[in-house]
């Protein structure tokens, strides 16, 4: 079987990361691809509402939850997951979209919203694409010394980022 392709969108609050992953699930499930979606979440998000069994459960003390019916299955754990196993766990998808978790090491998507967001190119490790709100010639200026190798796209080329992760993979 074939590994997955994972690409990491990262960039800073509001900077339109969670617009790219939308497009870009549609675009590539289009292509035929399944696509799965790993999150981080900087809050203590809560997906469970009180009245719920589920809510319930867990008020209750249960570490785990799974919720199954004749169309999902979502499961609720009372700990942090590393991101390494939830790409093991996702290993029969086509490609693995990852919103965030900067500082992990697989391939990354940067937006570039502001010009104070360009230090994020320079700074994360294994950058292959900038996606950017701002001109070209802003993005590199200076030069673009380590950095020959990333392709850069406008914040409205959802089209062309998709057939770029497909030739990635």
């Amino acid at each position: 079987m074939k590994k997955p392709y994972v690409c990491q969108i990262v960039g800073y609050k509001n900077s339109g990361k969670t617009t790219l992953v939308c497009a870009l699930v549609e675009r590539l499930r289009a292509q035929g691809c399944r696509v799965a979606v790993v999150k981080h979440d900087a809050h203590d998000f809560e997906m469970d509402h009180p009245g719920t069994d589920s809510y319930r459960h867990r008020a209750a003390g249960a570490s785990a939850i799974a919720l199954v019916s004749q169309r999902k299955t979502a499961v609720i754990l009372e700990e942090e997951t590393p991101l390494g196993k939830l790409i093991e766990d996702f290993s029969a998808y086509d490609i693995i979209l990852v919103e965030g978790y900067k500082r992990e090491g697989y391939p990354k998507l940067v937006m570039v919203r502001k010009a104070e967001d360009k230090e994020l190119i320079q700074s994360l490790e294994n950058v292959t694409g900038v996606v950017s709100w701002l001109p070209a010639e802003q993005i590199f200026s200076g030069g673009q010394k380590g950095r020959e190798h990333v392709t850069l796209f406008d914040k409205d080329e959802h089209e062309r980022i998709a057939d770029w992760m497909l030739r990635q993979r």
